[in-house]
């Protein structure tokens, strides 16, 4: 059954005016160059912001367009401003979904020997094919349980952090992320789980001698190592175009090319 985004609540008291004007502030846009880019004026800008003027439906919504606020914050911007929120937040397992579950199904398998995983806002895994589950060999039944964690399955000591032989960089390119992310959507159980990885313990890992035929790299690889031998892959992260619904907006799909020839010839060489 599909329903209106009922997390998407404004703080007591906070119009959206208040709500604009912050959006705007971490944007790090002036009120003109905001009117500019919503085909306005600075002055109806400043007038909705300080409360003498309440936008249009459409306005919210062409302002919370350009200062990129995600689909389910224009929800609450909807709200705060008197309006029914627009966008409706589906559960994945709802038939209405269908077709989005059967098509990354498919793209992340179509995507094997290779490892593809898909996750939602909050990290929380909600897809992944067989290359993620080898990489997780061996991990602890701990941490497997449902909801799995994507960054915790990573960063934890008893996690991948263990097999990561280049885990200082690669686990501030996540944090850094996450930083990003946090920055983005505002979630207080998002800055709870930063909070939570950023603290675990850094296990010692080894860095291994050099390569007598380094690899050029052309993206920071995430070098792990697996039965005996270091695999190298670099990854890309992917989002629906123009989404309309809040569930599917906040999905992202993770695909890790291998980032060195041994590594694609490893991966082919496994039982399908």
């Amino acid at each position: 059954m599909t329903t209106l985004a009922s997390a998407a609540v404004t703080p007591s008291g906070q119009g959206v005016g208040p709500l604009l004007r912050a959006w705007r502030e971490q944007r790090r846009l002036s009120q003109l160059e905001l009117a500019l880019r919503a085909d306005s004026s600075a002055r109806h800008v400043s007038f909705i912001e300080t409360g003498r003027a309440r936008p249009s439906e459409e306005m919210v919504l062409r302002l919370a367009e350009h200062l990129e606020v995600p689909v389910r914050e224009r929800n609450a911007l909807l709200l705060a401003a008197g309006y029914a929120p627009r966008f409706s937040e589906t559960p994945l397992d709802a038939p209405a979904l269908d077709a989005v579950r059967e098509g990354i199904e498919r793209l992340i398998q179509g995507y094997e020997p290779y490892p593809a995983l898909v996750f939602d806002a909050a990290y929380h895994v909600v897809a992944a094919n067989r290359g993620i589950m080898m990489l997780l060999d061996g991990v602890p039944e701990s941490l497997l349980r449902p909801p799995l964690n994507t960054m915790r399955l990573t960063l934890h000591p008893e996690g991948l952090a263990p097999r990561i032989r280049n885990l200082r960089e690669w686990r501030g390119h996540l944090l850094e992320q996450m930083r990003r992310q946090i920055a983005l959507h505002r979630s207080e159980s998002l800055r709870a789980l930063y909070e939570e990885v950023a603290a675990y313990p850094v296990p010692e890992t080894d860095e291994g001698p050099e390569e007598a035929d380094p690899v050029p790299y052309f993206a920071l690889p995430m070098r792990i190592e697996h039965a005996g031998r270091t695999l190298s892959f670099v990854s890309s992260t992917a989002t629906f175009n123009t989404p309309m619904d809040v569930t599917v907006a906040e999905l992202a799909i993770e695909t890790f090319l291998p980032a060195d020839p041994a590594t694609a010839k490893y991966l082919h060489s496994l039982p399908h």
